[in-house]
Formats: structure tokens, sequence, C-alpha cells
């Protein structure tokens, strides 16, 4: 396995160099080695070392771990414990298989809205130095009226008479072994608990409309072609 080069020496500063120091000779070596200006092998390569070093070194954070732990600490890897293991709503699954149906808490948590793509065109300078482009984009919002509750104002959701509220119906069965307590979704509420009995006329009960909003994106020092920016919250809307 490779060593990697230590970030100062990518961008040729010494380590006690400025903010200013570092963003000048980021500057220097990106306008070089850019694959958009530099088609001498090696060049992208290169490219993708001094944006590296650059993206540590000019972040306070991951200069002083770089400083104090190495490569590994600056990229984010370390500290980083159980991520990914919070949430076990995907255990409904499990109990769907076995008892027909999902805990109500499994069924009613909020699901992740769906991101948006767009394509944005810069230029040359733009890439190398960085900016920021407005966007004009369509996106599935709550609806302004309800506010999301797919009630119309004035006349509030009803508890479920079917499960009482709790977005579950308890069946029991008479087995071989003794008796056997299904719980399953309630049917008439989809488990959430409550009837819409009058749909926001705005959205239709949906409790959700498509809106156009302009946002504004960062466009990073050194970005590449074909790459991907991601600014966080600006898809559509929890469902």
């Amino acid at each position: 396995m490779a060593t990697k080069r230590d970030y100062y020496d990518v961008l040729g500063v010494d380590r006690n160099a400025s903010d200013e120091e570092i963003k000048k000779a980021f500057r220097r070596l990106a306008f070089k080695y850019h694959p958009d200006r530099n088609k001498d092998h090696g060049a992208e390569q290169k490219f993708k070392g001094i944006n590296e070093a650059y993206e540590v070194l000019s972040d306070p954070q991951k200069r002083s771990a770089y400083n104090r732990f190495g490569h590994a600490e600056a990229m984010g890897f370390g500290g980083r414990g159980f991520e990914g293991f919070s949430d076990f709503a995907g255990f409904g699954d499990i109990f769907d298989a076995f008892f027909g149906g999902a805990t109500a808490t499994a069924r009613r948590a909020p699901r992740r809205g769906a991101d948006l793509r767009y394509g944005v065109t810069i230029s040359f300078e733009e890439a190398v130095f960085g900016c920021e482009k407005e966007l004009e984009v369509v996106r599935t919002e709550n609806c302004s009226v309800c506010r999301g509750t797919r009630s119309d104002p004035g006349s509030p959701p009803v508890r479920c008479p079917n499960c009482n509220g709790s977005g579950q119906v308890r069946r029991v069965q008479s087995i071989f072994f003794g008796q056997f307590v299904n719980m399953t979704t309630c049917e008439r509420c989809q488990g959430e608990g409550k009837i819409i009995t009058k749909p926001c006329q705005q959205c239709h009960g949906k409790g959700k409309e498509q809106r156009v909003r302009i946002i504004v994106v960062n466009m990073p020092a050194g970005v590449e072609d074909s790459s991907h920016i991601r600014p966080s919250g600006e898809g559509d809307a929890v469902i």
C-alpha cells in the first residue's frame, strides 16, 4: 500500500503557512493541473491530490487533526463509532415476515424525501477558484395551507374508531399450544391512528404540493467535470 505524500509538500507550503498562503498555493497548482486545461499524463492524478490536500489544510478542524494524527483522522475515518446502526426501524420487516405487520412506530416513522438532480455548467475559472450559482428548482413541499396535516384548517383529524388511535389491530387466534396474538396495521387509517374527515382543498388531502424555489449552490474551488455537489436539506419534503 503506497504511502500518501504530506499535504504540505503537495501544496509546496511550510507547516506554519497561513490560510492565505495555502489558498494562493492551491490556486496556482489547481490552475496548472486542472484536467480541463492540462492534458499531460498524470496531471489529473496530481490535481486530485492537490484538491484533497487543500480540502484538509483549508479547514481548521481537519488541519488540526491532520497535524496531530495524520491522513486517516483528517479525512474523517476516526471516531465514527457505531454510525449507521442508530435506526432500528428495519426490524419492522422481520416482524412483517413473522406476524403479518410492522410495529406502529416503524409504520409511522417519516421517510426521507427524494433527492433532486440538476445539471450546472460553469466556466473554467469558476471551476478553479470556486463560485456560487443560483438554481431554480421544482420540489415537493408541505402544503402551504394545511402545513402537511392533510386536513382542512379548522377540521382536525379524528381518532380512528377501528384501532382506537393505536394504528394497530390486535387479533387473537387459537392454536395447538394456546392463543396466538397477531398485531397488524390498521387497514382503515393505514397505521396513522387518525382519519381525515375533511381533506385540505389546496392539496386535496395529500399534504404536499409542488413549488418553485431558488437555491444557492456553493461550487468549491477545484471542482471537476461531472462532480456531484449535494446541498443538504434542499430536496423534496419528508414523506
